[in-house]
């Protein structure tokens, strides 16, 4: 028995420092091979010592954690508003995701989310939206829906308000 336990504590001590090399070579090939993964994409940031007055546009998405004064756009992309940033801004984007702070309308063609700890004053024109517990919210909620999906709704709307009177 007493070999057999030099042997099960020897045969462990070489596995760890090959499970490392054996996690690191499959760790590269794996990344492109999940599709539903994050990836670096092309993704700006603004710092958060940056300050900026002015006009923001691009066609990537961007991160801000700085602050920034005047409108904001990036129509086909995602712009995330960090936990430190602050905005004083319009905002156009396909989708705005606000952990910090922001000052001013936002319209999203796809999606709005506020997180826990997020902050917008102003109204919200989006075909989605989320807000988290805590989240500060203050203005108003336009739902933006395509033409089709808009008649449809108000056709419906229209027997439910006849029936209702």
């Amino acid at each position: 028995m007493w070999t057999n336990k030099q042997q099960q504590t020897e045969v462990p001590s070489p596995a760890p420092s090959q499970a490392p090399a054996m996690q690191n070579a499959p760790a590269s090939p794996a990344v492109p091979a999940r599709p539903g993964a994050p990836t670096a994409r092309n993704l700006a940031c603004l710092g958060q010592s940056v300050q900026i007055k002015g006009t923001i546009t691009g066609s990537e998405d961007m991160q801000i954690d700085g602050r920034v004064d005047g409108p904001v756009s990036f129509p086909g992309q995602r712009l995330t508003v960090g936990t430190s940033g602050q905005l004083n801004s319009e905002i156009t984007a396909r989708e705005i995701v606000v952990y910090g702070k922001v000052t001013g309308n936002l319209r999203a063609k796809d999606r709005v989310e506020i997180k826990k700890d997020g902050s917008v004053v102003g109204d919200i024109t989006t075909a989605r939206i989320s807000i988290e517990d805590g989240a500060y919210f203050k203005g108003k909620i336009e739902i933006e829906h395509g033409k089709a999906p808009a008649a449809a709704d108000s056709r419906v709307e229209e027997p439910v308000l006849t029936g209702a009177n």
